[in-house]
């Protein structure tokens, strides 16, 4: 492929970019933000989108995007005061508005006309990046079902359907299923399937959309070939909204017998075994849901709010028992509410969901986390395995293992167990949270410098996030940068007045030798009551 604007080319193939017949010498990044740019040029490029697609999902600093976009402007002739092919637009980001034609390279024809935008959403390739190399069984992305009801307020329920097909799929021993938040970071924008299969490594991608309209709803999905880009299985279902949970398992069915007949057989999967009863509780889980994984403060109350909700309402559903006990006991570890709020009911809630459903991999995770916050490595450790043989692509469980091992001192392992989980979910906003447990890890292990790499990683990604502040103070203390830890000490005491010895010898689950080493580290960073 080959785009043409004013007096440039950019050859995607050749990697080049030429004024004329001149090469105009361009570092491979900054061609990779540029390519980006024209082939998203029918809409406005956000931070995000920029981390997402050119440093797929690397932690950078807003300096280096600045660096980036001036040395592409810099690249095609243009500056910040002309702005003539790559515009800022205040508080939503850049976007190219150059006229561009499209040609093929010296294999292929010219274009006739131009490509509609769907059509050059992504390329087969990014420009300098790296593919994941394929696992050895069956690999797939579930993008998320496009909402089509033309109501906003609906879209916590297609995004529901998606979240309930990847977690069937990664029940199924055989598939390496992408868990969902790397998923969800195509929402909302035109994906090329091939570019997918590239940035997350995976071979098939099933994409759909829901139109819920009163009590009937229309599922539309398709399974593609993300290395081909060919079309293998698609299908429509019309359905009564009551009839929600066998809908999902037959979509999840055909999806497996698409793939592989005989996993269908293997597997056996039931509609059946879902009771209609239950819709409404799912509903108020799937709202839950999709509120939660925003992980800011905010949305994880409004989540546990609804998510008491369905408990009271529905007292047998496990999901509502377990997303609850979770979400209570992951926002108290993260700092959202005080350590210790509602632990006594969270433990009860994690009970009630096994005995309710001993195969919800959720309500394994739960009860790891009563026993991790609890400094029971060992049986928070079962319990995360637990969850992870429930379901194998459970990329949080395997993170909370990495967690449990970290802040005991197992550092290897743990770091084996982080980087399991990031490989099952490369793009996760949830991956800031593992960066603090590497740091962790690193740290316990005496290696500060790595240690300090990986926690100012976390601070930057996620700065709300105190844990991150916390293993950053004592790494430079150890790593003997004083001035930065004392510093990085009274951006702390900022953001947690509270925070004292005696308040992390209570609230951070380290176990007693490696609790001695971290309060050693945040002593010497200034840390003395």
């Amino acid at each position: 492929m080959i785009y043409i604007f004013e007096n440039y080319s950019l050859d995607v193939d050749r990697q080049e970019l030429r004024r004329g017949a001149d090469l105009v010498a361009v570092e491979p990044q900054v061609l990779d933000l540029l390519h980006y740019l024209i082939r998203s040029r029918e809409r406005v490029v956000s931070k995000d989108d920029l981390i997402a697609h050119v440093w797929h999902g690397r932690v950078v600093s807003e300096s280096t995007l600045t660096s980036r976009i001036t040395a592409a402007r810099h690249a095609v002739g243009d500056s910040g005061e002309d702005q003539r092919l790559i515009r800022t637009i205040a508080r939503k980001g850049v976007r190219f508005v150059g006229e561009v034609r499209e040609g093929q390279g010296p294999s292929g024809a010219s274009a006739a006309g131009p490509t509609p935008p769907e059509a050059v959403a992504a390329p087969a390739v990014s420009l300098g990046a790296a593919a994941l190399r394929l696992p050895d069984k069956p690999s797939i992305a579930v993008l998320p079902f496009t909402n089509m009801s033309g109501d906003p307020e609906q879209e916590y329920f297609s995004d529901g359907i998606t979240e309930d097909i990847i977690t069937a799929l990664s029940r199924l021993r055989w598939f390496f299923v992408i868990a969902r938040n790397s998923s969800f970071v195509y929402k909302g924008h035109a994906a090329n399937v091939k570019q997918v299969g590239h940035d997350l490594g995976v071979r098939y991608v099933l994409e759909g959309s829901v139109r819920k309209s009163g009590q009937r709803v229309r599922i539309t999905s398709q399974l593609l070939d993300a290395l081909t880009g060919n079309h293998i299985w698609s299908e429509r279902y019309d359905r009564e909204l009551t009839d929600i949970f066998a809908l999902q398992d037959e979509i999840t069915a055909s999806v497996a017998a698409a793939i592989e007949p005989k996993l269908l057989a293997a597997e056996g999967l039931r509609a059946e075994t879902r009771s209609t009863d239950d819709l409404d509780a799912w509903d108020l889980v799937a709202r839950a849901l999709a509120l939660f994984w925003k992980l800011t403060a905010a949305d994880s109350a409004t989540a546990i709010a609804i998510l008491g909700q369905a408990v009271q309402r529905h007292p047998n559903y496990a999901p509502a028992h377990s997303m609850l006990a979770f979400a209570l006991l992951a926002s108290a570890y993260v700092g959202w509410i005080p350590a210790g709020t509602d632990r006594e009911f969270a433990t009860q809630l994690a009970g009630r969901a096994a005995e309710l459903d001993d195969s919800d991999p959720w309500a394994r995770l739960a009860l790891g986390y009563v026993a991790f916050t609890g400094r029971r490595t060992n049986e928070a450790v079962r319990h995360f395995q637990a969850a992870l043989d429930l379901n194998p692509n459970f990329a949080a469980a395997a993170g909370s293992i990495g967690f449990a091992l970290a802040l005991d001192g197992q550092s290897e392992e743990a770091i084996r167990r982080f980087e399991q989980a990031m490989r099952m979910s490369p793009r996760d906003p949830f991956n800031s949270f593992f960066f603090v447990g590497i740091a962790a890890a690193h740290y316990l292990a005496g290696r500060y410098p790595d240690a300090v790499n990986w926690a100012q990683q976390a601070v930057q990604l996620r700065p709300g996030y105190l844990g991150g502040h916390r293993i950053l103070c004592a790494s430079l203390a150890q790593a003997g940068q004083t001035e930065e830890a004392r510093a990085a000490m009274s951006t702390l005491r900022q953001l947690q007045p509270n925070l004292s010895i005696a308040w992390i010898s209570q609230s951070v689950p380290y176990t007693a030798g490696p609790l001695a080493h971290f309060l050693e580290g945040m002593g010497k960073a200034g840390l003395t009551d």
